[in-house]
């Protein structure tokens, strides 16, 4: 007969369990041993297994996101989705505060004045406005993150700390990651059209954890 579980720490430890069980030995033992609890988090949002073959990880990715946090860093996502997902109670701890400037009306003018997209430009007022930014989570829109490449390329945008880029769709998004993953820069991103704004949410959550746990916070 079936049992409900009610206590939401005993349903995600379940959770857990499940795909730790689930999750072939081989697939798990080819992530290294802090990159392994992010992509069990992105199977766990997303109740998706193929993430243990699609996660990937610059050779310092997850300590770069560990360290901005741990600093107090800026976060930055794509959409207001992605800001609602991260727990601002979990990097407040070391100083760290979550932005999204999609709808700020200095990205609604330069996406007009430059014939862009309101991620594209969102991308330049985050730049502007806080300068060091130390994990920029993009979740939705490849513009975002082509923007994002595209500054940092010409010396427009200093390159933040991590980019986690997970952008979904069939436009773009696919090659977007790939030239993420082609770049100088420290990236934790998915391979394919596969993504969005609760990924990119979970992996900062992640990583918030894991500093968490290291300590050093206020």
């Amino acid at each position: 007969m079936f049992e409900p579980i009610w206590n939401p720490e005993a349903i995600e430890r379940k959770s857990f369990e499940i795909i730790d069980q689930t999750v072939p030995a081989d697939v798990k033992a080819s992530f290294g041993r802090k990159e392994w609890p992010v992509v069990r988090r992105m199977i766990h949002t997303t109740g998706d297994l193929d993430y243990g073959r699609r996660a990937m990880f610059s050779r310092n990715g997850v300590e770069a996101g560990i360290s901005a946090i741990k600093a107090g860093l800026p976060v930055v996502t794509d959409t207001k989705m992605a800001l609602a997902g991260i727990s601002v109670r979990r990097i407040a701890r070391f100083g760290s505060t979550p932005y999204c400037f999609m709808g700020d009306p200095d990205t609604a003018l330069l996406a007009k004045e430059m014939s862009t997209t309101r991620a594209a430009a969102a991308v330049h007022v985050a730049s502007k406005r806080l300068g060091k930014i130390g994990i920029f989570a993009i979740g939705n829109a490849p513009t975002a993150l082509l923007a994002l490449l595209d500054m940092v390329s010409k010396g427009e945008m200093e390159p933040p700390v991590l980019v986690v880029g997970t952008p979904v769709g069939f436009v773009s998004a696919l090659e977007s990651k790939e030239f993420l993953m082609e770049s100088p820069l420290e990236f934790i991103s998915v391979e394919g059209n596969k993504g969005g704004s609760a990924v990119a949410a979970t992996v900062v959550n992640a990583l918030a954890i894991m500093a968490e746990e290291e300590g050093n916070g206020p």
